[in-house]
């Protein structure tokens, strides 16, 4: 059963005093990399030091994979333990490890998605109640309310 949160989201966007966010992989690498691809909302919402910012542990998984890979070269960065700690600081964000609900969770879903670190990024979004910051529309398949 799909959970709609975008009229509760709006509402409490309207009344903002600081929220709760997971960061999708891409939204985190280029919060740090090259922030003009973010939306402007997403831009609003990272620099909000009221917020409070999360970034699955799922993302450094992905990223690395994607690294060796040759597919995401760019996040060369990312792949030294202090410099990912250092981009962690510099927005503010706490890591979000996984832990066995999330596995449990990521594996039940009830629908076709494929991607293994989008379901375990909601799974997290799902069980913690975090809105997630993504561009990718395919998370809408998931009870979780994205924001872009």
């Amino acid at each position: 059963m799909r959970r709609s949160w975008t009229s509760s989201i709006k509402t409490v966007w309207a009344n903002h005093n600081g929220m709760r966010f997971l960061l999708d992989t891409h939204s985190f690498a280029w919060a740090v990399g090259d922030a003009t691809r973010l939306s402007f909302r997403a831009r609003e919402i990272l620099v909000d030091r009221r917020n409070e910012l999360f970034v699955s542990s799922a993302s450094i998984w992905e990223l690395s994979i994607k690294h060796r890979a040759g597919r995401w070269p760019e996040v060369l960065p990312f792949m030294d333990e202090r410099l990912y700690a250092g981009f962690l600081d510099q927005l503010g964000a706490f890591e979000l490890a996984i832990n066995s609900r999330h596995a449990r969770v990521a594996g039940q879903f009830e629908c076709n998605h494929k991607d293994p670190f989008d379901r375990v990024i909601a799974a997290q979004a799902f069980l913690e109640g975090l809105p997630v910051l993504s561009k990718d529309s395919s998370l809408d398949v998931f009870p979780l309310a994205r924001i872009w």
